[in-house]
């Protein structure tokens, strides 16, 4: 019984997924659903986190509005585990109970007050080399262009297909030319060549 936990930060709209042994996840167990949890269950010291959300081991979500800890089927107009098509639709929906219970997977988490420990500055620097990957090192691989990209290779270019004019469902490449002998559709035959 292992949960993943999700953990956002609604300030810098990061998240973060940490895997929990044993332990801490026996301390989570019959929490629910806007509960409050101290960050040092999961070895976050100084750290206030609410209680989400999740879903089971199958995928299905936690819903506030559903007492206990079992599936439950509920007729949804919104809310978790429901996309809305229409105005006005009704949808029978399998749904987690709000309490964390053994077969839950996954756990979220928001903070609410931050502690001592940079959790999410991993994240931020991955998100900063995305943005500037000039500053990022690069690999070379094969001939460069002026604009840094890598030159075509003549041979491995796909071919361009244009449909033959005699057949609806074959195709040819644009680069050849259809048989000598043979005549367009609607064309005379040519004449031998003496």
């Amino acid at each position: 019984m292992v949960f993943k936990l999700v953990i956002s930060d609604g300030k810098s709209g990061l998240s973060v997924q940490k895997e929990l042994d044993d332990k801490a996840t026996k301390s989570l167990i019959g929490l629910k659903i806007g509960d409050s949890v101290k960050g040092e269950l999961i070895d976050l010291q100084g750290f206030d986190l609410q209680l989400t959300g999740g879903s089971d081991y199958c995928g299905f979500p936690m819903r506030r509005d559903v007492q206990g800890t079992g599936r439950k089927k509920i007729l949804a107009y919104q809310g978790v585990g429901f996309r809305k098509d229409r105005k006005g639709i009704l949808q029978r929906k399998t749904v987690c109970g709000n309490t964390v219970h053994a077969k839950i997977a996954q756990v979220n988490l928001k903070v609410v007050k931050h502690g001592n420990a940079g959790i999410f500055d991993e994240v931020k620097k991955k998100l900063e080399e995305k943005k500037n990957p000039e500053k990022a090192p690069e690999k070379e691989t094969g001939e460069k262009t002026e604009k840094g990209s890598k030159k075509p290779d003549k041979e491995s270019s796909p071919q361009k297909e244009v449909p033959v004019q005699n057949s609806k469902d074959k195709k040819q490449p644009a680069d050849t030319k259809p048989a000598e002998g043979k005549p367009k559709a609607g064309e005379k035959p040519a004449e031998p060549k003496k």
